[in-house]
C-alpha cells in the first residue's frame, strides 16, 4: 500500500476539481455533507473553489489525503467564528474516497485537522454528523464527547430527515 500524506491545500482549479469529484461520490453513496443527490459538477465545483479561497484568507483549513497523485481524502477546519469564539475550530466535510475506506485516513485527517487547530491556539473542537448513517462511532473513538441530538435538523442526500449528533473535544492545553 502506498503511504499517504497528508498536505494542506490552496486555490488550483486541479485541485477543486478533484475535491468536486470526492464530494460527488460521497453524496453520489449517502454522505450527510450538505448536498442532495445527484450533485451536479458545477454546484460541487463552486463549493470548493469558495472553500479553497477562504482557506487561502486563512478563515478556514482545508487538508487533503494524497495516495499518490490522487486525492482520496479531505477535511476541513473552519477558523472564521463569531469574535467571542476565538478559542474553537470547527471541523466539516471530513471525506474519504469509497475506495479507500477502512485505512485509517480519516483518523490521519482528524489528527492533523487538530494539530492545525492547535497551532492556531484553537483549544475547542466541535463537529456534527447525521444520527442515521454518520460517524458518532468514529468521533467517539477519537475522543469527541456527545452534546446532543437534534431531531430533523436536514435531509439525507436520497431524500429524509435525519438529526445530527453535536460533539466537542478539548485540545492542545486545555
Amino acid at each position: 500500500m502506498t503511504r499517504i500524506r497528508i498536505e494542506v491545500l490552496g486555490p488550483s482549479p486541479a485541485v477543486s476539481s478533484m475535491l468536486a469529484d470526492l464530494l460527488i461520490e460521497t453524496v453520489a453513496s449517502g454522505g450527510s455533507v450538505s448536498f442532495m443527490h445527484p450533485l451536479d459538477r458545477e454546484t460541487a465545483r463552486a463549493f470548493w473553489d469558495v472553500a479553497l479561497d477562504c482557506a487561502a484568507r486563512g478563515e478556514c483549513v482545508v487538508l487533503g489525503a494524497w495516495d499518490g497523485d490522487a486525492l482520496v481524502g479531505t477535511v476541513t477546519l473552519l477558523l472564521k467564528l463569531p469574535p467571542n469564539q476565538p478559542h474553537r475550530a470547527e471541523i466539516s466535510k471530513l471525506m474519504t474516497r469509497m475506495s479507500h475506506r477502512g485505512r485509517g485516513i480519516a483518523t490521519t485527517l482528524m489528527q492533523a485537522a487538530e494539530v492545525c487547530a492547535v497551532e492556531r491556539a484553537r483549544t475547542l473542537l466541535v463537529l456534527h454528523t447525521a444520527v442515521e448513517d454518520g460517524a458518532s462511532v468514529f468521533y467517539e473513538r477519537l475522543g469527541f464527547a456527545l452534546t446532543g441530538i437534534i431531531p430533523d435538523y436536514a435531509l439525507k442526500p436520497h431524500g429524509g430527515l435525519t438529526g445530527t449528533m453535536v460533539y466537542w473535544k478539548r485540545i492542545g492545553n486545555a
